[in-house]
């Protein structure tokens, strides 16, 4: 049995799932995968439904009712990989900006090098991004900048979302008060994390943006990540973070 399960939330995402399962589980680490779907009306569940069968005991599929965002999704699926109990959980998108073969490299600061939380950092050996156009890299980039202005959190690519959480992180966290749903989400976990002392390293990753199905970025994402870093901060000042 693996120790190691991959969270991978989808909505539409019927032209990338077939083959981002397949990668992730053909990796040269034994990758577990729990598929996130919430109620996608292009078929995505069907699919994964159909890879099972190929894969027995590998791919698992939480289906929720409706679509609520990213952090209530991964929130979800941690609870599940907590319950299953994985000792190391990862989260990634399924649209490929992540290369699976960086899993590898992820799984390696944790359970070989002795990290707590793993980050496939964008931006902390330069900026290697890949077909952003440029005014979505340098809104992305001073983010990160602003993000750690106003936290102090020494990560430098604070919204990403390709990670490797040793389970001790997530049953420390209290995942039922993670109040965000987008990029604010991202920053909250690391954050928290951060605030609980975990031994944190940024993994360098190269960033590529999808070439298939349509980006969930919105205007109402990035305006709650701006807001959101102030709201995190300020109420750090009020909470304890003890072990």
């Amino acid at each position: 049995m693996s120790t190691c399960l991959v969270v991978i939330p989808t909505y539409n995402e019927s032209e990338n799932i077939s083959e981002i399962l397949e990668s992730v589980l053909n990796q040269s680490v034994l990758f577990d995968v729990l598929i996130v779907d919430d109620n996608s009306p292009d078929g995505t569940a069907q699919i994964v439904r159909e890879k099972q069968q190929k894969y027995p005991g590998r791919i698992h599929l939480l289906e929720r009712e409706k679509k609520s965002g990213l952090g209530p999704a991964y929130i979800a699926g941690f609870k599940q990989a907590l319950a299953m109990n994985y000792l190391y959980i990862f989260e990634m998108d399924a649209d490929f900006s992540h290369n699976p073969e960086d899993l590898v490299r992820l799984y390696e600061a944790c359970a070989h090098e002795g990290y707590d939380l793993a980050i496939g950092s964008r931006y902390v050996s330069g900026v290697n991004v890949v077909n952003w156009p440029m005014s979505r890299v340098l809104i992305s980039f001073f983010a990160s900048i602003y993000i750690q202005m106003v936290t102090s959190m020494p990560i430098r690519d604070a919204t990403a979302g390709f990670k490797c959480y040793h389970r001790n992180v997530l049953q420390t966290i209290n995942l039922d008060k993670i109040r965000f749903i987008g990029y604010a989400f991202q920053i909250e976990m690391k954050f928290t994390a951060w605030q609980y002392d975990f031994k944190i390293k940024e993994v360098p990753i190269i960033f590529t943006n999808r070439v298939k199905g349509e980006s969930k970025m919105s205007p109402r994402i990035f305006w709650e990540a701006f807001a959101g870093v102030i709201h995190i901060k300020i109420r750090s000042f009020f909470r304890k973070y003890h072990r």
